[in-house]
C-alpha cells in the first residue's frame, strides 16, 4: 500500500509567525539589538492573537505600546519600518518634533492618523489592483479590438443577409483575438483617449490645511470638467493606459475606504520619532510650554480616541504606536505621566561595537559592500572587498564614531562613499575592470582623514 502524498501546507502569512519566526526574519537585514526585534516580535504575535479572540474579548485588550531608546543609527525605526514591510500593516513614520515648529503647536496631531489613513488606502488600492487584473485584461483585450476594428458597416446590398454580415465581423473579430493575444499587433498604432489631470489646488492659509476635514480637491475635481485628448500610440503602450482606466472603473471607493478605515483601526503602526525632543527640561523652560502641548495632544491620540477623517471616522485604540528617542539630554521619565503609562514597553538599545559594524558590512540581505558590488557591476567595475579590507573599515569607522559623533551605521554609508569616490567618478574605464578593496586600499583612502580627527568632524 503506497503512501498518500501529503498535500503541501498554504504558506504562512507574517501574522502567523511565532516570535522567534519574526526575530529570524528581522535578523536578515538587522544585527544585534535582541531586546527590540524580541519587543516587536511580541507585539506582532500579540496583534495575531488579538485577532483571533471574540469581539467582547477584544474590547478589553489593547495593544502595549513600545518606547525605544538608544543613539542614533542603531536600527530603531529600521527595525520598526522592516516590521511593517513584513506585515503588509499600514506603517508611517513621523517627527514629534514637526508639531512645535510653528507657533507653540505647529501640525494638528492628529494629522498622523490621517497620513496612516492614506497609507492604508494605498494598500487596499493596490491588493484591489491585483484582485481585479484579470477581469481588468478581460475588459481591455475588447477595448482594444473596438480600436483595432471599424464598426460593422451596413450593407446597401439587399441581397447580402444581416446575420451573414454578423457572422463575418464576428469572425474577423475572433482572428484579431488572436493576434493580438500571440503579440502580432503590439506595434499597431491606435488612437486612445487619455484623461487630462487637473493641477492641484493650493489654499495657503496661517494655521495650515491639517484643520481642515473637508476634501478640497476632490471638490474641485467633480466642480471643473476633466479634459479628455486624444492620443495615438503602440498597442503595447495602450494597454497600460486602458488597463489603468479599466481598473479604476472596477473600483468601489466606498468599499475600498470602508476597508482601509478597518485595516488602519486592526493593525496600523505609528512610529514616533524623536519623542526625547518634546521632553521638558529645566534648562529650557520657554519651549516646555510648547513641548507640554504636544504631549497633551498626543496623549489621546495614543489613548484611543476617534479621529475624523475626509474617508471616515477612525478609533485609535488599537493602532500600535512605538516611540523613539536618543535621550541624550533627557529621561522617559521628564515625558508626562500619564504618556509615560501609554508605553509600558521600553526597550534599551546598545551602541554599536567593531563587531556590529564588521557584522553590517556583510551579513544582512543586500548588504552594504554588496549594494556597492552591484551598483559599479552596472559599469563594468567587478568590486571585490577582501577580509582584511572589511575588518580595517570597521575599525576605522568605530574610530571616527568614538572619537567625533557617534551616527552608528549611518558612518558606514559615509565612509564607504568616501572610499569609493575616485573608482565611481572615473568609471567605466578600461583600467578599472577589476578593483580590490583591502586594507592597503582603506588606508590609503581613508587612513589620514581617521587619524586627524578636525577633518574627520567634516569629510568623515
Amino acid at each position: 500500500m503506497t503512501t498518500p502524498t501529503p498535500i503541501p501546507a498554504a504558506p504562512r502569512t507574517y501574522l502567523e509567525m511565532t516570535p522567534q519566526e519574526i526575530v529570524d526574519a528581522l535578523n536578515r537585514h538587522i544585527v544585534g539589538q535582541n531586546d527590540a526585534k524580541r519587543a516587536v516580535a511580541i507585539a506582532l504575535r500579540n496583534r495575531y492573537r488579538w485577532r483571533k479572540l471574540s469581539d467582547d474579548q477584544r474590547k478589553e485588550i489593547t495593544p502595549k505600546n513600545i518606547i525605544m531608546i538608544g543613539p542614533t543609527g542603531v536600527g530603531k525605526t529600521e527595525i520598526t519600518r522592516r516590521l511593517a514591510n513584513m506585515t503588509g500593516a499600514p506603517f508611517i513614520k513621523v517627527e514629534a518634533t514637526k508639531y512645535t515648529e510653528v507657533g507653540y503647536y505647529g501640525r494638528d496631531v492628529e494629522s498622523m492618523i490621517r497620513d496612516l489613513v492614506e497609507a492604508s488606502i494605498l494598500l487596499v488600492r493596490q491588493k484591489k489592483r491585483e484582485e481585479l487584473r484579470e477581469k481588468a485584461e478581460q475588459g481591455v483585450e475588447n477595448r482594444i479590438l473596438d480600436l483595432l476594428l471599424p464598426a460593422q458597416p451596413t450593407s446597401w446590398n439587399p441581397e447580402v443577409k444581416a446575420d451573414d454580415m454578423d457572422d463575418k465581423h464576428t469572425r474577423t473579430r475572433e482572428k484579431f483575438r488572436q493576434m493580438l493575444r500571440d503579440g502580432a499587433l503590439e506595434d499597431r498604432e491606435v488612437e486612445v483617449h487619455v484623461e487630462q489631470k487637473n493641477a492641484p489646488v493650493q489654499v495657503f492659509s496661517n494655521m495650515g490645511m491639517d484643520q481642515m476635514d473637508m476634501d478640497l480637491q476632490g471638490m474641485f475635481d467633480k466642480l471643473v470638467p476633466k479634459k479628455q485628448q486624444k492620443r495615438k500610440m503602440p498597442v503595447k503602450d495602450a494597454r497600460k493606459v486602458l488597463i489603468e482606466q479599466e481598473t479604476e472603473a472596477l473600483m468601489d471607493k466606498d468599499a475600498i475606504a470602508a476597508e482601509a478605515i478597518r485595516l488602519a483601526e486592526d493593525t496600523g503602526i505609528v512610529f514616533i520619532d524623536e519623542i526625547d525632543k518634546v521632553c521638558g527640561s529645566a534648562e529650557s523652560k520657554n519651549a516646555d510650554v510648547s513641548r507640554q502641548g504636544v504631549q497633551r495632544d498626543l496623549l489621546p491620540i495614543v489613548e484611543g480616541t476617534t479621529v475624523q477623517t475626509k474617508h471616515g471616522s477612525v478609533k485609535t485604540e488599537y493602532m500600535l504606536f512605538i516611540a523613539a528617542g536618543a535621550f541624550h539630554r533627557a529621561r522617559p521619565a521628564d515625558l508626562m505621566p500619564e504618556l509615560q503609562g501609554r508605553f509600558p514597553i521600553r526597550v534599551e538599545l546598545q551602541d554599536l561595537t567593531r563587531d556590529d559594524l564588521l557584522r553590517i558590512l556583510t551579513e544582512p540581505t543586500n548588504s552594504l559592500t554588496t549594494q556597492y558590488q552591484q551598483l559599479l557591476a552596472i559599469d563594468g567595475v567587478n568590486l571585490t572587498f577582501t577580509q582584511d579590507g572589511i575588518e580595517q573599515l570597521a575599525d576605522i569607522a568605530y574610530h571616527v564614531n568614538q572619537s567625533t559623533q557617534n551616527i552608528g551605521a549611518r558612518r558606514l554609508h559615509t565612509m564607504l562613499e568616501r572610499l569609493l569616490e575616485e573608482i565611481s567618478f572615473r568609471a567605466p574605464s578600461d583600467d578599472l575592470n577589476e578593483v580590490t578593496v583591502d586594507a592597503e586600499f582603506v588606508k590609503r583612502e581613508l587612513g589620514q582623514i581617521a587619524q586627524d580627527e578636525d577633518l574627520s568632524k567634516f569629510i568623515l
